[in-house]
């Protein structure tokens, strides 16, 4: 199985459908929620959410839809970076609630070659997150360095093998 990309195996335009989908609970949110500190009662508090807004039920925090999604397209666009190196824009499009399933694609916007080092290369991409209905409910764009093939395989040492660096010898 692939784990990321270098930079000639991107091209503009094309995109990836991350899979699976993760259905949100009420724990992954609460806990995600209690870990970053972020207590809002929206969130947290399920009869303040069902009494004071219009929503009527708690809605899943949205960092953590970002980094659902964010970890979701690893495999398909980061999984070899160098760096990431900054999220241009964050769109949260709908709410998301406790059960909803959600998927995340990513589209390859452009590529450049590093103006300073040879061996890496810059791509853009843009990932959207769907729930289980089909309706957008996060985007975002960010930017990654991501190394050149001949080069990244140039520097592993002989008999190791580059797809999995760390992978031990069993004995």
């Amino acid at each position: 199985m692939q784990f990321g990309r270098y930079y000639e195996e991107f091209e503009v335009g094309a995109v990836y459908r991350h899979w699976p989908g993760k259905t949100v609970t009420e724990y992954d949110d609460h806990l995600f929620c209690l870990l970053t500190m972020n207590h809002h009662p929206l969130h947290m508090d399920a009869h303040y959410a069902g009494t004071a807004t219009h929503f009527k039920r708690n809605v899943v925090v949205g960092n953590y839809i970002y980094s659902l999604l964010l970890g979701m397209s690893v495999p398909d666009v980061s999984g070899k970076a160098i760096a990431n190196l900054e999220v241009e824009s964050l769109r949260h499009v709908a709410p998301t609630f406790h059960g909803d399933t959600i998927y995340g694609e990513t589209t390859v916007l452009d590529k450049r070659e590093s103006g300073s080092k040879p061996d890496r290369g810059v791509v853009s991409v843009e990932t959207r997150g769907y729930n289980q209905d089909g309706t957008m409910v996060c985007v975002f764009r960010r930017k990654v360095m991501v190394p050149k093939r001949e080069y990244a395989e140039a520097a592993v040492p002989d008999g190791v093998d580059p797809e999995r660096p760390s992978f031990p010898e069993p004995r």
